[in-house]
């Protein structure tokens, strides 16, 4: 039995789309699967080369009207070129809708002790890390998301699934 490096540790991200463009609803459709391109900056392409196999990655609405994360996508394809996008993608499908979506305001208020959240520190970024401490907090702040595993009553208690 091998080492586990850091290669092999669950990583997690936030890629970032404008809603007009494509929303959590274009990329609900079609069994959610699609291709993540159209990245240019070069800090963000290097996250996103990064992007590991079963990786979680918020979906986060930017723009003028919506900046919240609405739903939880994974890698299901890692780093790939392509040629009809003009440089590479990887393929994500979706997971599950934020239970309730969480605005950047209600993220600046919550984190505000999280300097290291690429969000904050370079917003114009498309794809950035998130720590797994960020990402527990945001999790609990849209009470989870579909397909998570927990299941909420009616009561908005949330309980583990067994």
């Amino acid at each position: 039995m091998g080492k586990k490096t850091k290669r092999d540790e669950k990583q997690y991200w936030l890629l970032k789309t404008e809603p007009g463009e494509w929303s959590w609803n274009d990329q609900a459709s079609n069994g959610g699967l699609s291709k993540w391109d159209g990245v240019k900056n070069h800090q963000a392409l290097k996250n996103l080369k990064s992007a590991r196999l079963h990786d979680l990655c918020f979906f986060y609405h930017s723009g003028t009207k919506s900046r919240c994360i609405v739903g939880v996508v994974t890698v299901v394809r890692e780093w790939y070129e392509d040629d009809d996008a003009g440089c590479g993608a990887v393929d994500v499908k979706a997971v599950g809708e934020m239970r309730n979506p969480v605005d950047l305001k209600e993220m600046k208020g919550e984190l505000k002790n999280s300097k290291e959240f690429g969000l904050f520190r370079q917003p114009r970024l498309s794809v950035v890390p998130v720590p797994v401490d960020v990402w527990e907090k945001i999790c609990e702040l849209g009470n989870g998301y579909e397909g998570d595993g927990v299941i909420v009553s009616d009561h908005d208690e949330v309980d583990e699934q067994v």
